[in-house]
């Protein structure tokens, strides 16, 4: 059973919510108290997670600044405000050398990671600095401390995500708006389609713990950092990489 937090009659958007380690979020959420929004790209998952676990879902392209302007208005009308964001949504890109990565396949991986999580901050911000209150956690990864070979897209993303968490935490401070993110190793999600089997051998290998992460060990993560019992930390990156993290 995990850990209950309380966040009743808060309002939360999940990017990427469908499945995987987004979906355990939502889930972690709503059996919180919270109201969820479900934001993905893929409107047939997302509907179909949604239905199943009793949330809403808003087709959203988080690397289009309109589709995710046009996304905030209809979490707040579907939910009465936004009080927590989890931009969760991303993809691993290609696994292969740095001096033959395709420049577009560099700029599609930033373009989901890194400023789709801007995007989304960017104007969730706004609606958060009204309420003076709002929780945002992004999920960076181990990659973005220590960098993983034949993943620099990947890596140099979650790394952008750290420091745009470090810099928005120290602006929102002052509004009892808290901006943290995790890093955690990699976990069995879709994701791993994405990947050759020699990349994710070489990642388990690199965690002590000897076993890939669980969903539902971050969601209690995140779970913590989205509610208000969060009161001072911001700008902080917590670690949830079973010992791989050397800071």
């Amino acid at each position: 059973m995990p850990n209950a937090y309380d966040l009743q009659g808060r309002k939360a958007i999940v990017t990427g919510g469908a499945q995987g380690i987004g979906r355990a979020i939502c889930e972690m959420f709503i059996a919180s108290g919270a109201d969820v929004a479900i934001w993905d790209v893929d409107a047939t998952l997302a509907e179909q997670t949604a239905g199943e676990i009793g949330a809403s879902a808003i087709t959203v392209d988080v690397t289009d600044e309109a589709s995710v302007n046009e996304a905030v208005l209809k979490t707040r009308e579907a939910l009465g405000g936004i009080d927590i964001v989890v931009n969760n949504a991303g993809i691993a890109g290609l696994n292969t050398g740095t001096h033959d990565y395709p420049v577009e396949e560099w700029n599609r991986v930033l373009a989901t990671n890194l400023t789709g999580t801007f995007l989304v901050c960017r104007a969730v911000a706004r609606v958060m600095r009204e309420r003076g209150y709002g929780r945002i956690v992004n999920i960076a990864s181990i990659a973005g401390k220590e960098g993983n070979p034949n993943a620099v897209a990947y890596s140099a993303s979650k790394a952008g995500v750290i420091a745009l968490t470090k810099s928005l935490g120290k602006e929102l401070a002052s509004y009892d708006i808290a901006v943290n993110c995790i890093t955690p190793a990699a976990a069995k999600t879709a994701i791993f389609d994405q990947m050759t089997q020699e990349h994710i051998d070489y990642m388990l290998a690199k965690i002590p713990r000897n076993r890939f992460v669980k969903v539902e060990e971050i969601a209690n993560l995140v779970a913590f950092l989205a509610s208000s019992e969060n009161s001072f930390t911001t700008g902080g990156v917590f670690d949830i990489s079973g010992g791989r993290a050397t800071y």
